[in-house]
């Protein structure tokens, strides 16, 4: 009974986080509202008996890609003003979206069904003596392995995107010339200075510095 409980309560906030996470105005509020979705999720896998993945999901995804999402949200200085003139003129193509979108969502809910053998499939999750690492291990590296190859692809792209977002070419900043530096000589760079004891030493002028060399 407390697990059916637990389970509706959290399936709630799951399912208003995620509505918050798409009608949410601030870009930086879309993503708290993610990580609160993160974790809601975490919650229902452990209540299925996926530890793994939930954990996975709450140190991978609550602690690096959303935190990461967040970073790149408040580098990019979002016009906000900019975002919502366009509104009205793609309002009508992002409605078609959504209306494909929620009509492919009903076809899956209208012709659902459980495959023959998944009661005992449910009732007996993996072989016994293997624990759920080794048997989710087992499948990823052997079925799912382009799948999970393809994924991590996507990550990696997604983080150069917003590596090349976040650049910003700036004019005036000093750069590196590896090349000139190689290319220079100590007889350029030095200038030996003998000073007598408590005398000091007076720095010459730099038409002093190439009437000497």
């Amino acid at each position: 009974m407390i697990v059916q409980i637990v389970f509706a309560l959290v399936s709630l906030v799951l399912l208003a986080s995620a509505v918050t996470v798409v009608s949410a105005r601030n870009p930086v509020h879309a993503v708290l509202f993610l990580i609160l979705a993160f974790v809601s999720a975490s919650v229902l896998f452990l209540l299925a008996g996926a530890e793994f993945l939930a954990f996975i999901l709450a140190i991978v995804y609550v602690g690096a890609v959303a935190v990461l999402f967040l970073f790149v949200v408040m580098m990019l200085d979002v016009d906000f003003a900019a975002l919502k003139e366009g509104f009205q003129r793609y309002a009508p193509v992002g409605a078609l979206v959504g209306i494909v979108l929620f009509g492919e969502l009903g076809l899956v809910a209208l012709t659902w069904h459980s495959v023959s053998g998944a009661e005992i499939a449910i009732a007996y999750p993996m072989p016994a003596g293997t624990t759920n690492a080794v048997a989710l291990g087992s499948l990823l590296y052997t079925a799912y392995l382009p799948l999970f190859q393809l994924s991590g692809v996507i990550l990696l792209v997604a983080m150069i995107g917003a590596i090349v977002l976040t650049h910003r070419d700036r004019p005036r900043a000093k750069r590196q010339s590896l090349g000139r530096q190689h290319a220079r000589m100590p007889a350029e760079t030095l200038h030996i200075v003998k000073a007598e004891l408590g005398a000091g030493a007076a720095i010459p002028s730099a038409k002093t510095q190439k009437e000497t060399l």
